[in-house]
């Protein structure tokens, strides 16, 4: 983590800045990712010299907060997609994906908040660091989408089955401009050099990643009229936001052969990794479970692939969950080694990527019809439950106390040298 200098005012930033120094090269035509304006506090010894109110608090209420109606909404899935069932589990997690509505209407409020007083959505929009957190939003949709799928979608409810569809398809093309655009921009205004490079800059392929996702847990209920759009649209984004992600696992491979693991403090960071393929095995799978009678991908013959679909399905889930694991061990041993100090939202990127990782668990276990494995996905399970309520005790307690939602400490800092 790299101390910067703004004026007399120093600073720690949060962003992806590892064990060694770089400088940050700049478009000379962009004017964008301005530090903020505000006073920077460097530790918590200073904190009770400056009083701010909740309006000065909220102007470092950013995108990163939907970090947490993304985990919420993946707890809600894992819930509902347990091998073992007992009464009233899904009554639990039914409250949980409710709960998780009620926090994405007050992140999403109080967001709103923050650009009618402040004026700066485009400039959230355009940092050179928070920027690349606003797909949490989008990731929030998804698990809202496949929660709705999971809890209330049956054979008998058209109307809402309908609903998905439309629903699917405005995700698609909302979360495919925003991956285009986003990147795009990226391309021309900033220059990230590769030694700093961070799993973060996988996020804006993640949303369109998760199409397969909703694909799979909507297609099972849709008329094969539908369910077959569904599923080619689902296997095409999916494979789209995974070679994306794929083609960034490369640099960031190099950047960790040459530069190191990241600071402490940009570790949970690190799980991110995990994600991109636990939930294409998730993807897969399920659309391939989810292909209507008679599926036949030539359409001559009249002959059904579904079983051949499925062989190939489990096949390369297998590879892929091995892949997340992998992932999985070198963050979880990185952040063993030396853990963060302090709190920052980016900790629940120990909480999304793992719920992730444990729903293609228990899928991979129901396709290989697997005691031990299920058995393991819900070991995974409760280390997921029980770090889902650290995490969110931690964030109550970091703005109580006054380590987010402060000047220098969110993901509003810029990484750019002035």
């Amino acid at each position: 983590m790299h101390d910067h200098s703004t004026g007399s005012s120093p600073y720690i930033s949060d962003v992806e800045t590892l064990n060694h120094a770089c400088e940050k090269s700049v478009n000379p035509e962009a004017k964008v990712s301005q530090p903020q304006e505000s006073p920077i506090i460097s530790n918590n010894e200073h904190q009770e010299f400056v009083k701010l109110g909740i309006r000065q608090r909220l102007r470092h209420f950013t995108w990163a907060w939907y970090t947490l109606t993304m985990s919420a909404g993946g707890l809600a899935l894992l819930l509902r997609n347990q091998p073992y069932q007992f009464k009233g589990l899904k009554e639990i997690g039914l409250v949980v994906y409710i709960a998780n509505l009620v926090f994405f209407t007050i992140i999403g409020s109080l967001m709103i908040t923050r650009f009618v007083l402040y004026n700066n959505l485009m400039d959230s929009l355009r940092h050179d660091r928070e920027g690349f957190f606003f797909p949490t939003f989008w990731l929030s949709i998804a698990t809202m989408i496949s929660g709705l799928s999971a809890y209330f979608s049956t054979e008998d409810t058209h109307r809402l089955n309908y609903a998905l569809e439309g629903l699917f398809w405005a995700y698609c093309i909302f979360t495919f401009a925003s991956a285009v655009i986003q990147y795009s921009f990226v391309f021309s205004y900033h220059t990230f050099p590769l030694q700093t490079m961070m799993p973060s800059w996988i996020l804006p392929a993640f949303p369109i990643m998760l199409s397969g996702t909703i694909a799979s847990a909507a297609s099972s209920y849709q008329p094969a009229v539908s369910a077959t759009p569904m599923i080619v649209a689902g296997i095409t984004f999916q494979g789209l936001g995974f070679c994306i992600s794929f083609m960034m696992y490369a640099h960031y491979i190099g950047r960790l052969m040459e530069t190191g693991i990241p600071s402490s403090e940009h570790r949970p960071g690190m799980f991110i990794c995990v994600g991109p393929p636990a939930f294409t095995l998730l993807a897969i799978i399920g659309m391939a479970n989810g292909l209507p009678e008679g599926f036949s991908i030539l359409g001559d013959g009249g002959m059904d692939d579904r079983h051949i679909m499925r062989v190939l399905a489990v096949c390369a889930g297998m590879f892929l969950w091995a892949l997340s694991i992998w992932f999985f061990c070198v963050a979880l041993g990185s952040v063993v080694r030396a853990p963060p100090h302090d709190f920052h939202l980016n900790w629940w990127a120990m909480v999304f990527p793992n719920t992730g990782l444990t729903l293609a668990t228990i899928t991979l276990a129901k396709s290989l019809d697997s005691a031990a494995l299920k058995w393991v996905g819900v070991g995974m399970s409760l280390c997921v439950i029980c770090m889902f309520i650290f995490v969110f005790v931690s964030t109550v307690r970091a703005v109580l106390l006054k380590r987010i939602m402060w000047p220098g400490r969110d993901e509003d800092v810029s990484e750019l040298f002035e």
